[in-house]
C-alpha cells in the first residue's frame, strides 16, 4: 500500500520465466526511486509448488502481509510456457483480490537494460531448437522498444553486425564470438527480480499497467499445440 506519511509503495515482483527463477520486495517512492528489500531464488520446475509459499514467507520475513501490497510487477515473456503460467497466474490472482495494479515486465527489457551502453541495441536469449529471442531496444535514456522477434541463429548473426548485442547467457555469448568475432558483444549478469521491480516501478509511474483479466503471456514463440493445430486446420 502507499504510505502517505513516507509516499513509499510495497511492490512484489516475480520471474519464472526460466531457470532462475525469483521473487522480490521493494519499497518504491518518488520518481524512479525503487530500494529492493529482498530477492528470494526460486527453482526452476517447482515453481508452481514454491510460488505462493515463499511470498507468503518473504512478507512474514519482513514484518508484512498480503494486504501490505500496493503493486505487482512480472514478467510477461519470453521463456517457459509452464514456468510463465505458473507466475502470471499467481499474480493475477493477488491483483485480483487485493484491487492492486499489475506492470507486465518483458525479460528481453531487463536484458536490455543491463547493458552499461546507451543507444540502440539488441537484447538476446536462447530459446532452443537453434533460434533466439531478440529484442530491438533504445536506450537514450528512456528505453524504447522497437520489436521483439524470434530468429534462427542465422538470422540474428546477419542482423547483429552493426549492433551491440546484450545477453546474460554464457553458452549464446561464446556462439557469437565463435560464429560472428566481429559483432560487439556484452555479456551481463542474469537479471533477477530486484530488476524486474523496478522496470515495474517505471511502467507504474507512466501508467503502463494491465488489469489482471488482461494479464497474458507474451511467448512470442507459438506452442506446439498452436502450431500443430494451425497445421491441422
Amino acid at each position: 500500500m502507499l504510505d502517505k506519511e513516507c509516499s513509499k509503495m510495497l511492490l512484489l515482483a516475480a520471474d519464472t520465466s526460466g531457470k532462475q527463477g525469483s521473487i522480490a520486495l521493494a519499497e518504491c517512492g518518488a520518481g524512479e526511486s525503487c530500494a529492493t528489500i529482498e530477492v528470494l531464488p526460486l527453482t526452476g520446475g517447482a515453481f508452481s509448488a514454491e510460488l505462493v509459499p515463499r511470498i507468503a514467507d518473504l512478507l512474514n520475513k519482513h514484518g508484512f502481509s498480503r494486504n501490505d501490497l500496493g503493486a505487482f510487477a512480472v514478467v510477461s515473456g519470453p521463456g517457459s510456457f509452464t514456468g510463465l503460467r505458473v507466475g502470471l497466474a499467481a499474480i493475477k490472482a493477488l491483483a485480483e483480490a487485493l484491487q492492486k495494479p499489475i506492470a507486465a515486465v518483458s525479460f528481453l527489457e531487463a536484458v536490455a537494460c543491463g547493458s552499461t551502453t546507451r543507444g540502440r541495441v539488441l537484447a538476446v536469449l536462447n530459446a532452443g531448437r537453434g533460434d533466439v529471442y531478440v529484442g530491438d531496444y533504445e536506450l537514450n535514456p528512456q528505453i524504447r522498444m522497437h520489436s521483439e522477434r524470434l530468429l534462427s541463429q542465422t538470422a540474428f548473426l546477419a542482423e547483429a553486425k552493426a549492433r551491440l548485442v546484450v545477453t546474460p547467457d554464457a553458452a549464446l555469448a561464446a556462439m557469437v564470438r565463435a560464429s560472428a568475432p566481429e559483432v560487439q558483444i556484452e555479456q551481463i549478469d542474469h537479471p533477477n527480480s530486484g530488476v524486474i521491480a523496478r522496470l515495474g516501478w517505471q511502467h507504474l509511474q507512466r501508467g503502463e499497467t494491465v488489469p489482471p483479466e488482461d494479464l497474458e503471456a507474451n511467448y512470442i514463440r507459438q506452442s506446439d499445440a498452436e502450431i500443430f493445430s494451425k497445421l491441422a486446420s
